[in-house]
């Protein structure tokens, strides 16, 4: 598939013109580069294939002179963080090779159980009834007794591999150097100050730190895990480790996947307080630990980079994959039951960070994903094409809507309120 069916696409080619027309010099950060690229950090939410949608998004924000500096995510929007992360300095463009990373992959390869389990999720997407669903499942008990899962997700743990020794990412070392470098040599990154000169601004060097979260669920510990920055728990030398394990343990989705597992965790008396100071344990250092999707403890962590006492200097931008509680689940049926309290998990972190803090709210974009399955991993190319371009959609509403210089307003008032309290 040609990526040029996203890019010069109709409907994209529009919404890129039109949009160009409605922003022009419109301003959403106070931090800018040399060539006027505008700075943000990003938050993107999981949702399995839909995260072809968060492409489309980021590909609308890019063309628009909008770059990226921290960045975080979930299962899907983890991959996108770590594909960002890898492809290159902050002031380049990364949705486009992102696009012919997915555009040169068959989705359906990462469905790599064996056959019974094939048939099973056939059945499960193709919305079979309970008598069928038990047959078929009966064939896969042995999956989920011995590998807790359908699919070992050793294909897409080798694609994601493959993807990032391209970009020279071989180990932890050398993702860590390039976000530490931030910008190229020919680019630099500024801070707008705010006491006007004339008819000119005085810009300033904004020192502003490049980080990125990837979410994942500790099974074994109960515990919130945020890779790379507790990187240290699990390995003794975190350096030469591959950075597909942080994705690889973001996205299990559970039952679908195979949980991801790190075995021999550095132990001890210094391993034991780096643990209990991070995740809270108490009891003995484990050898070894499993790890499930981290949308069953944070699908949309828009909260990772929050600081209620500061008015930031750029804006942390989150996208969504729709928006939660939108319907009352009927749960007829045992997969129904089952995806509830998936989803109950998943929503119940983020929603609370969200109803205390609305001002939020004004950062996130909802792309309406339509009727497509998250699981759908054989999806047609106009599918994918489809959801590219509601992301493009949604990232044009958002920022036609956004007002930078209101959201400040805003956080200055938060501010001023959590010093006096």
């Amino acid at each position: 598939m040609d990526k040029r069916k996203f890019t010069e696409n109709g409907e994209v080619l529009a919404i890129l013109r039109d949009l160009r027309k409605e922003i022009n010099g419109k301003k959403f950060s106070d931090i800018i580069d040399l060539n006027n690229n505008q700075y943000v950090d990003l938050v993107q939410e999981g949702g399995g294939v839909l995260g072809i949608a968060l492409v489309g998004y980021v590909y609308v924000l890019e063309q628009m002179g909008i770059r990226f500096l921290s960045l975080a995510g979930t299962s899907a929007g983890s991959i996108n963080t770590m594909l960002m992360a890898a492809a290159g300095t902050c002031d380049i463009e990364k949705s486009e090779w992102i696009l012919d990373c997915l555009c040169n992959k068959n989705l359906n390869d990462f469905v790599d159980g064996d056959h019974d389990a094939r048939e099973f999720i056939d059945a499960l997407l193709s919305d079979s009834g309970n008598l069928k669903l038990i047959m078929k499942g009966c064939q896969v008990v042995d999956n989920f007794k011995d590998d807790l899962g359908l699919n070992p997700g050793n294909n897409f743990y080798q694609w994601i591999s493959n993807l990032l020794s391209q970009k020279g990412i071989k180990n932890y070392a050398d993702l860590k150097a390039l976000r530490l470098k931030g910008v190229s040599d020919q680019n630099k990154l500024y801070l707008i100050n705010k006491v006007q000169q004339g008819d000119r601004e005085e810009y300033t060097r904004a020192d502003h730190w490049s980080n990125m979260a990837i979410i994942t669920a500790d099974i074994t510990t109960e515990s919130k895990i945020v890779f790379p920055k507790m990187i240290d728990l699990f390995y003794s030398n975190p350096d030469v480790q591959n950075p597909a394990d942080f994705v690889r343990a973001s996205m299990s989705i559970p039952l679908f996947f195979s949980p991801f597992r790190i075995k021999n965790i550095p132990t001890g008396v210094e391993s034991w307080e780096k643990w209990n100071e991070a995740t809270g344990l108490r009891t003995s250092v484990p050898s070894e630990v499993i790890f499930m999707d981290g949308g069953i403890i944070s699908n949309f962590p828009i909260d990772i980079f929050h600081e209620n006492l500061t008015v930031p200097a750029s804006p942390t931008f989150g996208v969504k994959l729709g928006y939660d509680k939108n319907e009352v689940n009927k749960n007829e049926k045992i997969t129904n039951i089952i995806s509830s309290m998936f989803d109950t998990a998943r929503y119940g972190y983020d929603s609370e960070f969200l109803i205390k803090n609305p001002d939020f709210r004004n950062l996130i974009g909802y792309i309406d994903t339509g009727g497509h399955n998250w699981l759908n991993f054989n999806m047609t190319e106009d599918a994918k094409i489809d959801l590219f371009i509601r992301g493009a959609q949604k990232a044009s509403e958002f920022l036609t809507k956004f007002d930078w210089e209101k959201y400040k307003d805003i956080r200055k008032a938060k501010s001023k309120y959590y010093r006096t309290v």
